[in-house]
């Protein structure tokens, strides 16, 4: 179990809030032009110009955490690896703990100003080259708001369990949050679906999507819709409307169809990776159902290269409904073996 949970979750929300604002101080200071510069591509994506604002903060604080708490750091924009050792005398092999964060999942949405983006960081006892999403004992996500927006949240899961708190930034007031998946039993009626964020395989992946929405409820009357669906482009976004009881269910399969681009000649697509994935384990504590393609626990290494593919489903009866027909779907597209 990670020492002094409690108090490494205080700093930790504290380090988000100081990214946090540093983010949206740059975001109020500069143009949308040069926010959306590109100036590197490591780990398998494009790093923009406010990433780096959010990776300065981040190594000065957690310079600071190495004080008290040895850890492997996992994150964009520390080069190919991805990775470093805090303090720097450490041998990854010897440090306590292993600490994974997306310093801003979101970024083209928070950018262009359309949709907040997050904070994400896990944190596992130390267990080498072995330790994965699994082994996360304590999570924190915390949003970045759009310069328009008053209100912003924070969620956190530890041994201790699950709460959340909003923001007033107005007045620097907070105020206790409520997490409440939806506890609707069908999907008829409600915002869910497959995410399909880039140009490549969005029409297999909708192909599915359709596929599926019409085995669980059948064709819609004419001039009516039966479900909604909402192209979140942040994994942190989307665990947190599945989270707040916004949204019924969400796939991100884009893993399953690479070998299907690959086989048409062009380049494997931009998947989610383990640090956009390192907080559900605040969407579980809070009673959402996360799971991978083949409804198994999360289990992806903690580095930033690894693609991985997730369903959640607000609740087991949510799960009951999707999960066969998603499974029998998958197949017979070829895309689960």
């Amino acid at each position: 179990m990670i020492r002094n949970q409690a108090r490494l979750l205080a700093r930790l929300r504290a380090i988000h809030a100081a990214i946090r604002d540093t983010v949206v101080a740059a975001c109020e200071r500069t143009a949308i032009e040069q926010l959306a510069e590109v100036v590197a591509d490591e780990a398998g994506d494009t790093i923009f110009a406010i990433d780096r604002v959010s990776e300065a903060t981040l190594l000065q604080h957690f310079g600071d955490l190495a004080r008290d708490w040895s850890f492997t750091l996992t994150a964009e924009g520390l080069g190919e690896s991805g990775q470093l050792t805090l303090p720097t005398s450490f041998e990854p092999e010897r440090a306590e703990l292993q600490i994974i964060v997306d310093p801003i999942d979101g970024t083209r949405g928070l950018m262009y100003q359309k949709r907040s983006a997050w904070i994400l960081t896990g944190v596992a006892p130390n267990r080498g080259p072995d330790t994965t999403l699994a082994d996360i004992e304590l999570a924190i996500m915390t949003e970045i708001p759009l310069l328009k927006q008053h209100l912003c949240d924070t969620l956190w899961a530890s041994s201790a369990g699950v709460g959340g708190e909003r923001l007033n930034r107005l007045n620097g007031n907070t105020q206790p949050l409520s997490l409440r998946p939806s506890r609707a039993t069908t999907i008829a009626q409600g915002y869910g679906g497959i995410s399909r964020f880039f140009p490549g395989p969005r029409a297999e992946l909708a192909a599915i999507d359709e596929a599926l929405v019409w085995r669980v409820l059948g064709p819609a009357p004419a001039g009516r819709a039966l479900a909604f669906e909402d192209q979140y482009i942040s994994t942190g976004g989307q665990l947190y409307e599945l989270i707040m009881g916004h949204d019924r269910w969400i796939a991100d399969l884009r893993p399953l169809v690479d070998p299907l681009l690959i086989s048409r000649g062009h380049a494997p697509g931009l998947c989610a990776h383990p640090y956009d994935l390192c907080t559900e384990l605040v969407a579980r504590a809070a009673g959402v159902v996360v799971t991978d393609e083949r409804g198994a626990r999360l289990a992806a290494p903690l580095d930033v290269t690894s693609n991985a593919a997730w369903v959640g489903y607000a609740n087991t009866a949510i799960q009951a409904q999707i999960e066969p027909v998603l499974r029998a779907v998958l197949y017979e597209h070829n895309l689960l073996p």
